[in-house]
């Protein structure tokens, strides 16, 4: 595998001559001047991505979006504990240090793969209240209402988080829930001190703090944005944090946290109910799996559209050879645009909570279905969005956040969870010292109409109590036989599904090392708004030519997305770290 990567990391090299992709206008030596995303990191260059390197270990490695998580998970791995507990101990630990997204408001998805060979997926997703109608977020004349889904207390949904951890630990984990949670207390009650990546994510809604008095006491300094240097300390959160490690999940679900929670909601015109806390559940399952030159993923299955989407894609692409044309290529950027266009139809109209609907998810990514997909492709032109329906049928916000353990027995954990947008939605309750989730924004607040990542869904995903909201959210594993190969998963709402996708194609088809894959310029298509979104770096001018005259039509953003990715060299066996550059406070580590 080493040799495989190795040719691959030349055949960059290589490409840094040829004008395939990327800056291919810059001069030697120099750097291009792009917008910087929102942790102030600069697109990549070629040059750049061809030197990049992940960190290597032989036991096991654990990569999240902030490094004092990641050395929590990292401890517990070398104090004996297993992937389960690190995984438990890094969500904890993440609510404390990375508050914008790691979260104990929220909620999520866990996919595990044991040692043995059995595969696992934990669902702990938020859930609409028991009072929720599809018709919430609209007027009296059926206009949705803008911000009632995002800015309000009608935006939580019931959080999924604490019993999801919990429960994977008294499952799988062999610590008790008070040693896995003892790093997050002591971080929350002694504080950390906030270096720029911190400080530049808290600013980010500092203006919004001072709105909410709760948010304001914790998060703002004196009434001002904290800066780099100072120590967040988090007392409320580490007494909640407690109360959680010696009572457990009642404590959260019929107890005083959620007495605050619903006593909140009533006072903000929300509708949470101890109900909803009472009849909350998780749910363990089997996960969406698909076979792919060799490799089997192993992801989400709804209500996660992410490992769906991601099979869908890829039994289209299997025909065609990407691996010769190249990353970043016209034909490469071609055929997975369409593929990408025409899953993203089928996710929009056929995915929801398989508790209230049917999801086909068997058909979608049968061999049958990407044959009968492929055949309205064309070789020499885009297919207009408008000609694609979902066929078989009459979105989280880009602030969450995911990591990876693996560990020296090779168990391996991919979480992914979130509470949509960055703080999600802005609220504290009471004492409890965490934000709320903004979760029910990712159900079909009116049929046709977008949600806040754009995503143009049907009824399959409208609002009903109790149900799950669909999400992009694929934490993926990715195995070479029996062995795990890959672990990959990222924040970004829809484009989740595309940053997996990519960064797993980038490794498997374009022979870059895991960090390469990770740090890569990306692209996105989601069937609508009709156009494609681009990093900056990911086009070069002859190729965006080239694909314009064939009826593309591009938007570029700001770099997005965080993938925690890991690989294991199949040979050597040694582990691969890679955090990813576009979160500068995360850290991979391993020994």
């Amino acid at each position: 595998m080493l040799k495989r990567l190795l040719a691959g990391t030349a055949a960059l090299l290589v490409a840094v001559t040829v004008p395939v992709w990327g800056i291919a206008s810059q001069a030697a030596g120099t750097s291009p001047t792009h917008d910087l995303d929102y942790d102030g990191t600069a697109p990549i260059t070629r040059a750049e991505l061809a030197a990049v390197r992940p960190v290597t270990a032989r036991h096991a490695m654990v990569v999240t979006a902030q490094h004092l998580a990641t050395e929590v998970g990292l401890n517990i791995l070398k104090q004996g504990g297993n992937a389960v507990d690190a995984a438990v101990a890094i969500g904890y630990a993440l609510a404390v240090v990375q508050p914008c997204c790691g979260n104990i408001g929220g909620g999520g998805f866990m996919m595990i793969h044991l040692a043995g060979g059995k595969n696992v997926f934990l669902d702990f997703r938020e859930k609409a209240p028991l009072k929720a109608t599809p018709t919430l977020y609209q007027d009296s004349k059926g206009n949705v209402v803008p911000g009632l889904s995002t800015k309000t207390f009608l935006s939580v949904g019931v959080p999924g988080t604490v019993m999801g951890l919990n429960a994977a630990l008294r499952r799988y984990g062999t610590m008790p829930l008070t040693r896995v949670m003892a790093p997050a207390i002591e971080l929350a009650r002694d504080g950390y001190v906030l270096e720029k990546g911190d400080v530049t994510i808290l600013d980010a809604r500092a203006q919004d703090f001072a709105k909410h008095p709760h948010a304001a006491a914790i998060f703002l300094s004196h009434g001002q944005p904290y800066a780099a240097g100072q120590r967040l300390r988090q007392p409320q959160l580490a007494a909640t944090l407690e109360r959680i490690a010696h009572g457990g999940t009642a404590v959260f679900y019929r107890g005083s946290i959620a007495r605050a929670i619903v006593a909140a909601s009533r006072a903000h015109g929300g509708i949470l109910s101890m109900r909803d806390f009472a009849d909350y559940s998780v749910a363990w399952g089997a996960p969406v799996t698909c076979g792919y030159h060799g490799y089997t993923v192993v992801s989400d299955p709804p209500p996660s559209s992410g490992g769906t989407t991601i099979c869908e894609i890829l039994q289209i692409l299997a025909p065609y050879p990407l691996a010769k044309w190249g990353f970043g290529s016209v034909e490469a950027l071609h055929y997975t645009i369409e593929a990408e266009r025409r899953a993203f139809a089928d996710r929009n109209s056929d995915l929801g909570d398989p508790a209230f609907v049917h999801d086909p998810v068997a058909q979608l990514i049968s061999p049958q279905h990407a044959t009968a997909l492929r055949a309205g492709i064309r070789a020499d032109a885009a297919t207009p969005s408008s000609q694609i329906k979902g066929h078989l049928s009459p979105t989280e916000g880009r602030h969450t956040t995911h990591y990876s353990v693996v560990d020296a027995h090779g168990n391996a954990v991919a979480v992914t969870y979130t509470i949509n947008f960055w703080f999600g939605s802005g609220y504290i309750a009471g004492g409890t010292g965490f934000f709320l989730n903004n979760e029910m924004n990712d159900f079909t607040s009116k049929p046709g109409v977008p949600n806040a990542a754009g995503l143009v869904q049907g009824t399959a995903n409208q609002i009903e109590p109790g149900k799950r909201p669909l999400s992009s959210m694929a934490p993926t594993i990715v195995l070479r036989g029996k062995r795990v190969f890959m672990l990959l998963g990222t924040p970004g709402s829809a484009t989740i599904i595309s940053t997996v996708l990519e960064g797993f194609l980038d490794v498997a088809d374009f022979g870059m090392n895991v960090q390469q894959a990770v740090d890569a310029p990306r692209f996105h298509e989601q069937w609508y708004p009709d156009e494609v979104f681009v990093e900056p770096g990911l086009l070069a001018p002859a190729v965006q030519q080239r694909l314009e005259a064939m009826g593309y039509r591009f938007e570029q953003q700001r770099l997005w997305g965080a993938d925690e990715a890991i690989l294991v060299d199949p040979k050597t066996h040694l582990l691969e770290g890679a955090n990813d550059r576009r979160r500068p406070a995360g850290l991979a580590a391993g020994y």
